[in-house]
């Protein structure tokens, strides 16, 4: 099978997931030297428009918001950043991915790309990392939205995912990386081979595997973070405009962490998506979209 040809295009699978663009854009591949790393984003275009950085979870990539994008570029210059040691940004030399790590990535690309006032959106992964850099720079940002995730996860959220990081990374076949993808999100056929093709890539020997930094998926892997005392901490220092979103179906992020989190940031406002797990761009991203604009209207 060929990876390029396979599934849905990015059109074809946004209107089947029920996304509504008014333009039919392709991002454009750019990257940017910061913090001693080469890294890798797309830039969706429409330039000299208030400015979206998107930053994905943990194994995933900038095209985890494609379907998003897509709906937002027409309105937005947006940009979808692939974090230290994910998709084709470089592996930390020092293994470092540590929230420390993150953070001075963010601060040097935000210097090495001229941001200011622009709106941040993370999730998971990078949600933390969003509300991290938003609680350090509380003039920089017009926005924030955070995507299910919070100074702490549902036990059984994070042992699921834990389960499917640590699963042998050496496939034989582009299909059986594709079995285990829709195995894990449920989601249509067409749609996992028309995107996990960003996700994966073929070895010289002919197998498959994935793109991001083989230490990310070693069996026992953390990457050292904060205590949830800190990050709380972070929660309560963050001042622009907010949006928390939850997927209606996670057992990651919960309701009470919401809630708190909610109570905590002055005028924040929180959505949930019905039908959506922890991986809500994908599951539902019309419906994310929805959510986002209640946000992006009011600033």
């Amino acid at each position: 099978m060929n990876p390029q040809e396979a599934g849905l295009s990015l059109f074809d699978a946004a209107r089947a997931m029920g996304v509504r663009c008014t333009v039919e854009r392709q991002p454009e591949d750019r990257h940017v030297r910061a913090n001693g790393l080469l890294f890798h984003y797309l830039d969706w275009g429409n330039q000299g428009a208030d400015t979206i950085l998107f930053l994905h979870g943990a194994l995933q990539q900038g095209h985890s918001w494609d379907f998003v994008s897509l709906s937002l570029c027409a309105d937005y210059h947006v940009l979808a950043l692939d974090a230290r040691g994910h998709g084709d940004t470089d592996w930390a030399p020092d293994g470092d991915y540590s929230l420390e790590a993150h953070q001075q990535d963010l601060d040097a690309l935000v210097d090495a790309l001229g941001l200011h006032r622009f709106i941040l959106v993370g999730h998971s992964m990078g949600g933390r990392n969003a509300y991290v850099f938003a609680s350090r720079h509380p003039d920089t940002l017009k926005a924030l939205a955070v995507v299910d995730t919070g100074p702490e996860m549902g036990r059984a959220g994070e042992s699921r995912i834990r389960t499917f990081r640590e699963l042998p990374d050496e496939v034989e076949s582009y299909e059986e990386f594709a079995d285990r993808v829709q195995s894990y999100t449920g989601r249509p056929r067409e749609q996992v081979l028309g995107a996990l093709k960003y996700s994966i890539r073929e070895r010289s020997d002919g197998k498959w595997t994935w793109k991001y930094d083989k230490a990310l998926r070693t069996p026992g892997f953390r990457p050292p973070s904060w205590s949830s005392d800190r990050l709380w901490e972070c929660v309560g220092r963050v001042r622009c405009p907010t949006l928390l979103v939850r997927g209606g179906d996670s057992d990651f992020f919960l309701p009470e962490v919401m809630d708190r989190m909610l109570q905590m940031i002055p005028g924040s406002t929180g959505a949930v998506v019905p039908g959506a797990g922890h991986l809500v761009a994908g599951d539902k991203p019309a419906e994310l979209v929805v959510a986002l604009r209640t946000l992006l209207d009011r600033v």
